[in-house]
This record gives structure tokens, sequence and C-alpha cells, in this order.
């Protein structure tokens, strides 16, 4: 793992930036009626889908840690995981959508494709490497089947 930063703590720094944006440049604020609705909206599908990976993790007795991939002892491909493979990864992103809409600022939409890039280079390509390492065959064909993100 080239990581050793959670990556909630990695959201949580990433929204730090977007809230430091979002006070800089007060002139590309925008509103739209409903947005904290849409925004809670979000945030709600966000934790739905974070509570959902993580009690499918529980379920099967397996390591919930991103930062030790190696020590995972059941490959998970069902609930959740049949429709993505990082789940938690995109409840974070939700998440990161949901602050931006509560901040109602353009440029710190302007983050989150930089979360992707990040988080997708530093997290999952690593996690990816270490889980075809230890289920071979099955990974690569649960990879064929269903989506990194959505």
């Amino acid at each position: 793992m080239k990581l050793l930063i959670p990556p909630p703590f990695q959201a949580l720094f990433f929204s730090i930036i977007m809230w430091l944006i979002s006070r800089q440049f007060l002139n590309a604020n925008f509103s739209f009626y409903g947005i904290n609705i849409f925004a809670s909206i979000f945030l709600i599908i966000a934790l739905m889908l974070l509570i959902l990976s993580i009690n499918k993790f529980r379920q099967v007795g397996t390591t919930i840690s991103p930062l030790k991939p190696k020590k995972t002892s059941s490959l998970i491909n069902s609930g959740i995981y049949r429709y993505t493979r990082n789940p938690m990864y995109l409840g974070l992103l939700l998440m990161l959508s949901s602050i931006a809409l509560f901040l109602k600022n353009f440029i710190s939409f302007l983050i989150i494709p930089l979360f992707i890039l990040f988080i997708t280079k530093n997290q999952i390509l690593p996690e990816e490497e270490a889980l075809e390492n230890i289920f071979g065959e099955e990974y690569k064909n649960y990879k064929k089947k269903v989506r990194r993100w959505i």
C-alpha cells in the first residue's frame, strides 16, 4: 500500500480544501431552490452505501482496513458489491458531492475529480492488485462483471 492515511481522513482533507476554496472564492457561489434537500439526499445515500458495505464486511468476517488489503480473507461479491466494487469510496465521493452542494460554490466542485483521481491511484489500484494476488481468477472475473465505481 502506498498510503498510510485511511480514506475517510483523505476525504476529510479534500472537504477542508473545498471549504477553504468556498471561503476564498465568494464570487463563485450559487444557489437554487431545494439545494439543501438535494445535498441531504446525497448525504443519506452516501451513509447508506457506507453502512451497507461495512455491514457486509462484518457479516463475512474479513478485514475492513483498506491499509491492509493482504489480510483480506474473503472476496465479497454480493449485496451492494454486486453493483460496485468500491461502495465505500463511492459513499465518500457522494459525501464530498453533498458538501459541495451545501457550500454552494462552483469551484468547490472541482475538487471532486481530484479526489477520484487521488483515491483511484493511491487506494483502489493498489487494493485491486493485492486482491488479484490473493484471489486470482475469481477476482479477475469479478472485475469483468462489476464496475469500479458505478
